[in-house]
């Protein structure tokens, strides 16, 4: 039987995923909003079955008790951190993130240095503010886990990453509020998947948002900029969060495979279809709509550029190196006629394919580990 997937129009809320008046026609959030609530009805659920019935999850579980670290006193918060230094470095290194002629005739052309420098601290401060907010997000998700996932060993894994979680919303708040002088507010984008994935009472689908999409873009973003940066203190915070987080995705992956081996091509559609919401989200989100109204350019005059500048398109696209991967190892690329590999394809990310997924990966980055690899490699 043929499954017949919903239209672009009825998953993302539109038919290109390059309409620019789409993306921009969610409102940025409210910079004054202290409390947001989304409504979960998801069953908590008791297991009586305490046997050691997945070795693999018991194995990431006693990697995790090993693997812990003290946020308060293992990072060096005594560093005088230059920002402005920081972001010349890597400008001078990398350059601005985006490739100048493509913004001719615009007022950014007009840019000298010193905005350029401006745009770099802000890009900064407000990367490293997504970052703790998706942070939070991965801690409700994981406690929402603990209670809802059937499967003991599970149940334990989960509990030491909502202990992960809060240390990494502790350190990016710290690191924000002392060294980058406070953060942006969350992003509107990242903050609609986040109340997806909250939602969703399936508890394969918190998962599924949460540990291979959110966190899996999360690990290439941080192995990117804890390659680049020569700003020490960040240097360090990501190595540390790092050494989680490849544990927090291997559990996704390492979940997942088992229940969708055993999915129908219905079910899967519906997997495959939230992936890729998921992915149009996140993509969404580094259009970076809240530094450019800071720098006082507008949005819809500038978006259109974004999106065609080939410079962050590459850096874009590469963020996706762990998602694809992780997807193509729990089967969902190539199910009901390969649709998600072909909305990978039309997203310019299907070349990541066949780089290493994340199931094994994540001994690499233990703390300590000589062969570290912050960026997967094909």
């Amino acid at each position: 039987m043929t499954v017949t997937h919903n239209s672009n129009e009825e998953i993302i809320g539109r038919a290109e995923i390059n309409d620019v008046d789409a993306i921009l026609a969610v409102p940025v959030v409210d910079p004054n909003e202290i409390e947001h609530v989304v409504k979960n009805d998801a069953d908590s659920i008791f297991s009586w079955d305490y046997s050691l019935a997945r070795p693999a999850l018991r194995k990431l579980y006693e990697k995790a008790k090993t693997g812990q670290w003290n946020g308060t006193t293992d990072l060096p918060w005594d560093t005088d951190v230059d920002v402005e230094k920081s972001v010349a470095e890597d400008q001078a290194m990398l350059g601005v993130g985006l490739q100048p002629d493509v913004y001719i005739g615009t007022p950014v052309a007009k840019w000298g240095d010193k905005e350029w420098l401006q745009f770099g601290i802000e890009s900064r401060n407000w990367t490293l503010s997504q970052f703790l907010h998706g942070e939070q997000g991965a801690l409700i998700c994981t406690a929402k886990i603990t209670e809802t996932v059937p499967w003991y060993d599970a149940k334990l894994y989960a509990s030491t990453q909502v202990v992960d979680e809060a240390r990494h919303v502790e350190v990016f708040a710290r690191y924000l509020q002392e060294k980058l002088g406070g953060e942006y507010q969350v992003n509107a984008h990242l903050r609609m998947l986040l109340d997806d994935i909250v939602h969703d009472a399936r508890w394969d689908m918190t998962y599924l948002g949460m540990q291979v999409m959110v966190e899996g873009l999360a690990l290439a973003a941080f192995g990117f900029l804890h390659q680049f940066t020569n700003e020490p203190l960040l240097k360090q915070l990501l190595r540390y969060v790092m050494s989680d987080e490849a544990r927090h995705v291997a559990f996704g992956v390492l979940s997942l495979k088992e229940v969708y081996d055993g999915m129908t091509d219905a079910e899967i559609k519906d997997r495959q279809e939230f992936a890729f919401e998921a992915a149009i989200r996140m993509r969404d989100r580094f259009m970076q709509q809240e530094v450019w109204d800071r720098m006082g350019i507008n949005t819809r005059d500038i978006i259109p550029l974004v999106l065609a500048d080939p410079t962050r398109g590459v850096f874009q696209s590469m963020l996706f190196s762990k998602i694809v991967p992780n997807c193509k190892k729990l089967g969902l690329l190539d199910r009901n006629d390969k649709w998600l590999r072909h909305k990978f394809e039309e997203m310019n990310v299907i070349q990541f394919e066949d780089w290493e997924d994340t199931g094994e990966e994540y001994v690499k980055f233990e703390l300590g580990a000589d062969d570290a690899q912050p960026v997967a490699g094909s």
